[in-house]
């Protein structure tokens, strides 16, 4: 496969992804990303409703347990977490969130193959929640978010054939 002067290089047989391409599937995973957050909340009020019958905590004068649970920074870190599983594990796994299985994104090693464990964490810890790809934008050339770079990684578009591939090859 080539590519003329307009298109970003090519690794491993798919072109790299452009910035709209990557806002779209990052406004799919926002969705999923408050699903998720609306799972993980409701597990810990549940949580915190059971410390509350044994005894083990007691609410203050008109606090619920919402309100108990948002003074405390380790439910904030508890969603963070539940968040970067969700994200780690569909890079590793199989390099594709939903909205970047929607959108026909993958994330993969510059030579094509899958993330290791280290590269899924560097790539988290370094995306800014997504604002890494901002970086698409001055980098034209190469299109590679701030993630990419530090995790030795691309964001690559999937031909419809290679994306069915995929995803009935991880199911």
């Amino acid at each position: 496969m080539t590519t003329n002067s307009s298109t970003a290089s090519v690794h491993a047989g798919f072109p790299s992804a452009g910035f709209w391409r990557r806002v779209a599937s990052w406004i799919y995973d926002l969705l999923v990303a408050v699903a998720i957050i609306m799972l993980a909340s409701a597990l810990a009020l549940g949580f915190a409703a059971l410390l509350t019958t044994f005894g083990w905590i007691t609410l203050g004068e008109g606090e619920d347990h919402a309100a108990w649970l948002n003074r405390s920074p380790l439910f904030g870190m508890y969603i963070v977490v539940m968040l970067a599983l969700f994200f780690g594990w569909f890079w590793w796994r199989s390099g594709q969130t939903l909205g970047m299985r929607a959108w026909r994104l993958k994330v993969q090693q510059r030579n094509g193959q899958r993330l290791t464990k280290k590269q899924t964490l560097v790539r988290l810890l370094t995306s800014g929640f997504g604002l890494g790809n901002l970086w698409v934008l001055v980098d034209r050339k190469n299109r590679r978010a701030w993630h990419d770079y530090a995790a030795g990684t691309e964001l690559v578009v999937l031909s419809k054939e290679a994306n069915q591939l995929y995803y009935w090859r991880e199911l």
